[in-house]
């Protein structure tokens, strides 16, 4: 093997009982590099990585891992953390009434003896600290870090572990512009120390601005690998290699664009936090016409999240202090979410895995939830009716799934995110809020939720859309209000919005 290669896996195959997840596939890192790994949900992404980390151990796959020339078989983590690899998920795996220096060495403790070595835990805990630039107090409980700062924190922890190759799956995707691209600075420094680093990402942005070598995987097996320096490393080329198609517009335009009366309007909205005290919200005034998609855009904090909930009758977490609430003219106080839904308000949560979907359960429990009362037959669920809704629905949404009687935790995150839309839908809103739609969702998957918004606003519903990705907001709204402190700081047309003027309304309260 090349010596320039940290990193071979060779004919890789992984099969599970219903799904070839990997197809003879190929990949190779060369060493000092950043690779990134992309393709559509589903692809093979985490399969493949997960394989060379172990998850899935020696004898579950065939094919060869050859690290730093030499034929591995990891039957766990712990194998191939000792060879060097460590890797950190999406789903950041710490201990949040921890401590940021019991994190960092929890299962590789340092000892003096028998005990535990507390001073030179926290000693060194501050090295690996500074080499992520992270200032924080070694002694603080993890739960009181922001998810950029948690990210960090995991990073500092695989150094802590001598690691040479670091993968990084999908470690933007909850963070914040600023957080985003400190993060995507501090692989650079990795990099010129030495590290090796592998990121799998949707952002194809950051993808082109990061990337070494970009490896595409469709439908689990290789498609291409892309050198920055000599090939076409486009978005739309890395797409078309994505999807096995071109995709023009990757946010499709509406020909027709039927807007007319304002059916919801929010009038100097102030809200506070119920456990805190603290005011979220201050004097916030917004509308949204019937056919339209507004977008509600602001750094992460600028209390969009809370201003969708606080509307929407959340009664646990906020409180309204003052303001009003328009539907078709007439006012309404939503006491609760179940108000909100009976009165035409629908809100998609970005945290779909947490709050928006039930994943013990099926597609078809988890597409009718939302309104069981159309079910009802006499004194419980019409069944026939129950699954003919789904199945209109999985049809109607292009859902990618068997049956659905199929739990939805073993669909791709795409998939998951057209449910929760459907669950909404079959509340029949007038007006829907989508908060991050397309979060952790690959480009292909992305089209056809940007696709999906444009035939509802044809249909006459209103769409609020809250979303991180700025350029998503640009693409796909016909007005924008941006947002600060919990406070308005702006309104633009979209015919007048750059990213320059939204990101400097943003900063400014």
């Amino acid at each position: 093997m090349n010596e320039d290669y940290i990193l071979e896996m060779r004919n890789i195959t992984k099969e599970f009982p219903s799904v070839k997840a990997l197809d003879n596939v190929n990949f190779k890192v060369k060493r000092g590099e950043i690779h990134c790994l992309v393709g559509e949900n589903g692809a093979g992404k985490s399969t493949l990585m997960k394989v060379l980390s172990g998850v899935w151990k020696y004898g579950t796959y065939t094919g060869d891992i050859v690290y730093n020339g030499q034929v591995q078989q990891f039957r766990s983590i712990a194998d191939s953390e000792a060879k060097g690899i460590a890797i950190i998920y999406q789903e950041l795996a710490l201990f949040p009434e921890l401590s940021v220096y019991e994190n960092i060495f929890l299962g590789h403790e340092i000892m003096n003896g028998h005990a535990i070595d507390w001073n030179e835990t926290i000693v060194k805990s501050k090295e690996y600290l500074d080499k992520v630039r992270l200032s924080v107090d070694p002694s603080a409980k993890v739960k009181t870090l922001n998810t950029g700062k948690q990210q960090l924190v995991e990073i500092a922890k695989a150094l802590s572990k001598n690691c040479n190759l670091l993968i990084f799956d999908e470690p933007t995707s909850s963070l914040n512009e600023d957080d985003s691209q400190n993060l995507l600075n501090i692989m650079r420094e990795l990099k010129a120390q030495g590290i090796t680093c592998i990121m799998i990402s949707h952002k194809l942005r950051e993808v082109t601005a990061i990337a070494d070598t970009i490896t595409v995987l469709r439908d689990g097996s290789t498609i291409c690998s892309l050198d920055a320096k000599t090939d076409d490393i486009s978005e739309s080329n890395i797409i078309k290699n994505m999807v096995g198609r071109t995709i023009d517009d990757i946010y499709p335009k509406r020909l027709e664009k039927n807007i007319s009366d304002v059916i919801f309007e929010v009038r100097n909205l102030s809200a506070e936090d119920r456990a805190t005290g603290r005011q979220i919200l201050k004097n916030v005034s917004f509308n949204v016409h019937k056919g339209e998609i507004i977008g509600l855009q602001g750094l992460m904090g600028a209390g969009r999240t809370e201003c969708a909930l606080a509307v929407f009758g959340n009664p646990y977490k906020y409180k309204i202090t003052s303001g009003e609430v328009f539907m078709n003219g007439e006012k309404v106080n939503f006491k609760n979410p179940k108000q909100a839904i009976k009165n035409g308000l629908a809100y998609v949560s970005e945290d779909r895995k947490g709050n928006g979907l039930v994943l013990i359960q099926d597609v078809k429990y988890n597409t009718t939830i939302s309104n069981l009362d159309e079910l009802i037959r006499f004194v419980s669920i019409d069944g026939n009716k129950e699954i003919g809704t789904a199945e209109g629905y999985k049809k109607e949404m292009n859902i990618k799934t068997p049956t659905v009687a199929t739990k939805i935790n073993t669909l791709s995150g795409g998939n998951q995110q057209k449910v929760q839309i459907s669950k909404w839908l079959f509340s029949h809103p007038k007006v829907l809020i989508l908060d991050e739609p397309t979060r952790g969702i690959d480009v292909g998957a992305k089209y056809e939720i940007y696709t999906i918004m444009n035939s509802l606003v044809k249909q006459g519903m209103s769409i609020i859309m809250i979303s991180s990705e700025l350029p998503e907001v640009l693409g796909m709204s016909d007005r924008l209000y941006v947002m600060s402190e919990g406070q308005i700081t702006g309104e633009l047309p979209i015919e007048e919005a750059t990213e320059e003027k939204v990101m400097a309304m943003a900063i400014n309260a």
